[in-house]
């Protein structure tokens, strides 16, 4: 196995702004991750029962069904999914949330691209050790 295979990992990436959704996925295609992409919390459940999803990346703010709702709801079908939450709202209470739920990293909005490609390097590289995060 080499140190960097992407292409074996899914991102499911969920977030109610279609720009949103899009720059992420801009930013881990190319790098050859396989992304599904969810516009709601609801969409984002019914993805994870039907696909082989790795990792989520989850915007804290969403109709109906914040990042967090989401996750406890996508953990109750797979308990073991690392999830990256992004937010425009970094505030403590959000980030203390975020920990109790077991996100593995919370990044603030606007996002950057190589924060993004190092969180998400170095949350599969945890969870799934086959993958060597790259150093910035």
């Amino acid at each position: 196995m080499t140190a960097m295979e992407p292409q074996k990992y899914r991102i499911l990436i969920t977030d109610d702004d279609d720009n949103a959704r899009a720059a992420l996925r801009d930013i881990v295609e190319p790098e050859g991750f396989n992304t599904v992409l969810a516009s709601s919390g609801e969409e984002a459940v019914d993805i994870v029962r039907g696909v082989e999803v790795h990792l989520v990346v989850l915007d804290m703010h969403m109709p109906t069904l914040t990042g967090l709702e989401t996750l406890d709801l996508v953990r109750q079908i797979n308990a073991l999914l690392p999830a990256i939450l992004v937010t425009g709202d970094a505030s403590e209470s959000v980030m203390r949330r975020a920990q109790e739920a077991h996100v593995y990293s919370v990044i603030p909005k606007p996002l950057n691209k190589n924060v993004v490609l190092y969180t998400v390097m170095r949350a599969l590289a945890r969870f799934y050790k086959s993958l060597r995060a790259r150093e910035p």
